[in-house]
C-alpha cells in the first residue's frame, strides 16, 4: 500500500478502538481527550500501518510528516502555523516547550482526524445547521493557559488579516480547546475577526 492507503487504513483503525477521555470540563459537562489520551495508542496503530511520524518546529511553521517505512520517499506532511508562550516564573526553554506540546496535540488531531462534537456543540451552542451562539458565562482559564490562548488569538488575527479565515477557524477547531478556553479565546479577538471566522462556518 501506499503512503495514503496506509494513512486511511490508520485513521480507520484508531477510531474504532475505545480510548477514555481523561480531561473533564466542569463548566460544560463534557469529557475529552488530553494528548496522553491518544499518542500512544496512535504510535502503535502506525507501527502496525508501517508508519512513522516526525514533527518538526520552524520559526512560523511546524510540520507533521508521515511516512511510509516501506518506501521513506512516500511522505504527506501537515502543517500548522507556530504560536508563542510567555508564561509567567518560566524561562524560554519551558516557553519553547509548552508550545511545542500544544502544536504536537493539534498536529495530531489533524492528523488522525479527531473530532470531538460534544465539545464544539458546548462551545458554540450549534447543533447541525443550527447558527452559531457565543456562550455566555465566567470561563475560568488558568494564567498559563491565559498566555497560550493569547498566543493563538494573535495567529487567528494575523490569519485573518492575511485574508486565510477559513484557516483560522481550522485551527481553532483542530485545536481541542475546552469550553472555557474557547469562550476565554474568543472574547480575544476583534469583532471583524469574529465574524470573518463565523462567515466559515456559514
Amino acid at each position: 500500500m501506499n503512503v495514503y492507503q496506509k494513512l486511511n487504513e490508520a485513521r480507520a483503525k484508531f477510531h474504532k478502538k475505545a480510548l477514555k477521555k481523561s480531561g473533564h470540563n466542569k463548566f460544560a459537562g463534557y469529557n475529552y481527550f488530553e494528548l496522553g489520551d491518544f499518542v500512544i495508542p496512535a504510535i502503535e496503530i502506525f507501527n502496525e500501518a508501517g508508519l512513522t511520524s516526525i514533527i518538526r518546529f520552524g520559526k512560523d511553521i511546524a510540520e507533521f510528516i508521515v511516512v511510509n517505512t516501506e518506501k521513506p520517499d512516500e511522505i504527506i506532511v501537515f502543517t500548522s502555523p507556530m504560536s508563542e508562550a510567555n508564561l509567567k516564573g518560566c524561562h524560554p526553554v519551558q516557553n519553547l516547550g509548552a508550545v511545542q506540546t500544544y502544536i504536537s496535540r493539534y498536529l495530531w488531531v489533524s492528523v488522525l482526524h479527531i473530532v470531538e462534537h460534544d465539545a464544539l456543540d458546548a462551545t458554540t451552542g450549534r447543533k447541525g445547521d443550527a447558527p452559531i451562539i457565543t456562550p455566555k458565562g465566567n470561563p475560568e482559564v488558568n494564567e498559563e493557559d491565559q498566555e497560550f490562548l493569547m498566543g493563538m488569538a494573535t495567529s487567528c488575527e494575523e490569519l485573518v488579516g492575511n485574508g486565510k479565515a477559513k484557516e483560522a477557524s481550522q485551527m481553532l477547531d483542530e485545536a481541542m480547546l475546552d469550553a472555557d478556553q474557547k469562550i476565554w479565546l474568543w472574547g480575544q479577538l476583534t469583532a471583524p475577526t469574529r465574524a470573518a471566522i463565523k462567515k466559515t462556518k456559514g
